[in-house]
């Protein structure tokens, strides 16, 4: 990697409004956002308690309490090295475009236009599968409605699809909203998180009857594998959990136009944020280790259908689990209408450059609301046709899970690796880790590359087609695509897309295109 060249930053005393002119963009949003609500966005995505009952299939299986503790704390550091590197760049060149905006920025002249191509696609999928599988997390919900019923009833994948659905459509409802409101939405999402997750960590140790108290060797030690893999390999499959739980941190990073004093505000929301989920999700599985018995397999085989909601019923019966379920249930529908309105604002951004089918037509700003409403309802139709994997069973709904953390792990490794290959000058912003910047990038890297390898694999050896990981096909169907519309002969990308393009006339960044979507002009200059 080469040497990076550290000059003094130029966002010293420039307005907000200045530092996005000077990386070519207009301002369109209003900025709403107070540095705590775009901390609440990024915390309010993660919606820990909801995603970690989501994805406890993935932990429980693989290591029992083991995985819960020691799985999510190992996890978790890396998770926040990550963030660390992303922060940097946030604050160096915060725009909505965000990632595929830097790949373009620092890669070399000769590779920028595809990689930012790719970072572009790889965003957009992996935020809208990020959507999709918290959906379809909030669809096996509906599962613990047998609670209610006592285990009678048993939901087909059709209802939970249709109640997806209707899911989705009050989620583009909420993101096509005014910015100042969905900001203030925050705050609210933030409390009733943290309350929830205060809830579990004292109420559960509180009430579970003895039977189901376990002793600090086994909460701490007890290792359960019934996964048929071998111990060790079992144990790092286990990390699915807390992969997919704290993502979608990038989230900050796309409403860095909506955000006051983004260069500062974005970066810290994005870190603390993700040091704030780390934490308190330890101490919820913590609390569960201590108090799920056990019976790990028992568990796993509830009638009722969801591991968490099995524990829960042990713990605080019938009523009691009613109760939790129904805040659980709420949060994570909070949860999902922050997930869209990210994705809402990366497809804005991306439209806005000309990457997307349909730019025309998706850059556009809403009169009433100054938000792209058009996008929104596109990330939720989208999001909508990933849902109909469900029907191909557990397998695929698991692979839409896998592909919201693969899809925007090679969105953050491009960017990362070329701010120190593409052999660019760094400009650092208010935040910056000096020295520490290259170590703390090569770790992240190297540990997003491990990640993905992981997330492709079955969650059993000699997997049927029915029990096989499609991740890797989806997400190979998805790149192909990707590749086929931009070499398409005549009408793809390779003939139009040009990277970020200004729109706006004054002191802008010599690195993005300056002039119209088309103009091999501005091509020329931004090479120069």
């Amino acid at each position: 990697m080469s040497e990076e060249k550290t000059i003094v930053s130029p966002h010293d005393g420039r307005t907000d409004e200045e530092i996005l002119a000077h990386l070519g963009y207009r301002q369109e949003f209003k900025r709403a956002f107070s540095p705590f609500e775009v901390f609440g966005l990024v915390f309010s995505i993660f919606g820990l308690f909801p995603s970690i009952a989501s994805v406890l299939v993935y932990a429980l299986p693989n290591g029992g309490p083991v995985a819960l503790v020691w799985g999510w704390g190992v996890c978790s550091i890396f998770l926040v090295l990550i963030t660390l590197a992303l922060a940097e760049l946030g604050s160096a060149a915060p725009t909505s475009g965000g990632l595929y905006y830097w790949t373009f920025k620092f890669a070399s002249p000769r590779w920028r236009r595809l990689l930012s191509w790719i970072v572009g696609y790889s965003n957009t999928i992996g935020l809208i599968a990020g959507v999709a599988s918290g959906r379809l997390g909030l669809r096996r919900s509906t599962y613990a409605v047998s609670i209610g019923s006592n285990t009678t009833f048993v939901p087909t994948t059709s209802q939970t699809y249709g109640v997806y659905a209707a899911i989705l459509f009050c989620h583009a409802m909420v993101a096509s909203l005014a910015t100042s409101v969905v900001a203030r939405l925050q705050t609210v999402y933030v409390v009733l998180n943290v309350l929830l997750c205060l809830a579990i960590i004292i109420a559960l140790p509180a009430v579970t009857p003895d039977e189901f108290v376990n002793t600090a060797k086994y909460a701490f030690g007890g290792f359960e594998n019934l996964s048929g893999w071998p111990n060790g390999f079992a144990f790092v499959l286990s990390f699915l959990a807390p992969l997919w739980t704290i993502s979608g941190f990038d989230s900050s990073l796309h409403i860095s136009e909506e955000a006051s004093n983004a260069s500062v505000a974005v970066p810290w929301a994005l870190v603390g944020a993700t040091v704030v989920g780390t934490v308190l999700g330890w101490a919820i599985n913590v609390a569960i280790s201590f108090r799920m018995g056990t019976d790990i397999e028992g568990i796993m085989a509830s009638p009722i259908g969801q591991p968490m909601a099995a524990i829960l019923f042990n713990s605080f019966g019938q009523r009691g689990t009613l109760v939790v379920w129904a805040i659980v249930v709420a949060v994570q529908f909070f949860m999902g209408t922050s997930s869209l309105l990210a994705s809402s604002r990366q497809t804005f951004a991306f439209a806005r450059d000309g990457g997307l089918p349909f730019s025309g037509y998706l850059y556009r700003i809403n009169r009433h609301t100054t938000t792209p409403v058009n996008c929104a309802w596109f990330s939720a139709f989208i999001s909508l046709l990933l849902g109909l994997l469900s029907f191909a069973g557990e397998e695929a709904i698991s692979a839409i899970f896998s592909l919201g953390v693969v899809g925007l792990y090679i969105a953050y490794i491009l960017p990362i690796t070329a701010r120190f290959m593409g052999g660019k000058q760094w400009v650092p912003g208010p935040f910056t880790l000096g020295r520490l910047g290259l170590p703390v990038s090569m770790i992240a890297v190297a540990w997003m590359i491990f990640s993905i390898i992981i997330l492709v694999f079955p969650s059993s050896p000699g997997p049927t087609g029915a029990d096989m990981n499609y991740t890797i096909v989806v997400l190979g169907v998805w790149i192909a695509l990707c590749l086929v519309y931009y070499y398409f002969p005549v009408y793809g990308g390779v003939y139009w897309f040009r990277g970020p393009i200004a729109n706006i006339g004054e002191d802008i960044d010599d690195d993005i295109v300056h002039g119209d979507k088309g103009s091999m002009e501005g091509e020329k200059k931004s090479l120069d």
